[in-house]
């Protein structure tokens, strides 16, 4: 089987029409396997990833030592290093997903029609799913936890810079899978990186039922474009902390410093600081966030305050740096921020930092983003956070699921009718 993928490998078309049949008939599998089943699988997963923690660690630092040759930043560094503590967190990520609510049989509603024939509406899974991810080699545990739990079966693709951490954790996941009388085909990982493998999964509709990329702008632009296959996407993380006037200085610095500077490589972080003009602690809170190490480029209004800033461009209110870089500057009042978020803003995590009530309630109505906080880091933005256990990623769009996207956004639905010999006039 090894050699007929990897010569089908020469040809991307051929390759993913094959992994997408045995894809199929895995989801069909699955799609029938209880719940019990499918968690004693997960569990068997996580412990063959903490198994094979020397493996994956040794993958993963000669996946390091090529990122470094070839001058991959800060932050994507900090996405594809792993050590046991992240090893760890991966396999117990891989626990939480099977000790979740199964959505597969889920009944969403039900009605009874005039003429007895009752309908309901229940969960089931969408099929093979695509996702496509750069960097983060957890999103390979991640992801198949989710689709495996969700009864669906996936084709992954990493990023090339993570091509023997991403190896070592799907063999891993494999076996424990196998081990527990699941299809080895439930999960696979293209085997090759070549870009037009990407090409011909956004080609394969009928192989693939949805596409989920999760990674840079380049890429979810590419996928957007040219897929032929519904698309789940994730765009940038241009996420905002408006601080009102009426904000807790503590509570204000506490949650800007946390949002930015926890982990800057995040989609999470904060990118842009918004301070109400009426706030008087502008200058304070500016200088202590700027205190941890971050760059604070400051509009003019904020330099006129805090004149050490550098002044920011046009194009920073719109970048996601994804580094101890942020943008800020001074809005008049929630209106303005408003204004501002509407603007610059990518639809995924925004805050607001407030005591007044009123104006907190007028932030989070107002804001279109997939989430909205209130006196909170926008760090939250996470699947694990929202009690929804590992996630693929958050979604910006309006359609079928929206932030963090877990088990029930991997499942669609279909109308199941029980009559007693109705027939239509």
């Amino acid at each position: 089987m090894l050699a007929k993928i990897m010569a089908d490998a020469a040809n991307p078309t051929a390759l993913i029409a094959d992994m997408g049949v045995r894809a199929r008939a895995a989801a069909t599998t699955l799609a029938a396997v209880p719940t019990a089943t499918k968690a004693a699988a997960l569990r068997a997963a996580a412990a063959a990833i903490r198994l094979a923690e020397p493996t994956i660690l040794d993958a993963n630092a000669q996946d390091m030592a090529k990122a470094r040759e070839s001058g991959l930043s800060g932050a994507m560094l900090d996405r594809l290093s792993l050590d046991p503590a992240r090893i760890a967190a991966m396999a117990g990520g891989v626990e939480a997903v099977a000790g979740l609510d199964d959505p597969v049989g889920a009944e969403i509603d039900s009605r009874d029609r005039p003429n007895g024939l009752r309908l309901t509406r229940v969960r089931v899974p969408i099929g093979v799913i695509g996702i496509i991810y750069e960097s983060r080699p957890n999103v390979t545990a991640d992801a198949a936890a989710l689709c495996v739990m969700s009864g669906n079966a996936v084709i992954l693709r990493g990023g090339s810079e993570a091509v023997a951490s991403n190896r070592a954790i799907h063999a891993a996941m494999v076996a424990g899978l196998v081990e527990a009388g699941l299809p080895a085909d439930a999960v696979q990982l293209l085997p090759t990186t070549d870009r037009a493998a990407v090409g011909a999964m956004l080609a394969a509709d009928g192989v693939i039922d949805l596409i989920i990329p999760r990674g840079g702008k380049s890429l979810v632009a590419r996928v957007q474009a040219e897929a032929r296959v519904p698309v789940l996407a994730h765009l940038d993380g241009i996420n905002h902390v408006y601080v009102d006037a009426s904000a807790d200085p503590a509570m204000a610095e506490a949650i800007v410093v946390n949002a930015k500077m926890r982990r800057t490589g995040v989609c999470g972080a904060m990118e842009t600081l918004l301070i109400d003009r009426a706030y008087p602690h502008a200058a304070a809170l500016v200088r202590a966030l700027a205190a941890t190490g971050c760059e604070v480029r400051g509009g003019p209004g904020l330099r006129a305050l805090v004149p050490e800033l550098a002044a920011t461009t046009d194009a920073d209110w719109d970048t996601e740096y994804l580094e101890a870089i942020a943008s800020a500057g001074l809005v008049n009042g929630v209106e303005g921020a408003l204004t501002h978020i509407a603007h610059h803003g990518s639809h995924h995590t925004d805050a607001i930092v407030a005591a007044d009530p009123a104006v907190a309630e007028r932030f989070l109505s107002g804001v279109d983003s997939a989430i909205v906080l209130w006196n909170a880091s926008t760090q939250f933005a996470d699947g694990g956070e929202f009690g929804l256990g590992a996630e693929i990623g958050i979604a910006t769009g309006r359609l079928h699921a929206r932030g963090p996207v877990a088990l029930e956004g991997l499942t669609t639905y279909k109308w199941i009718g029980r009559g007693s010999g109705q027939v239509r006039t």
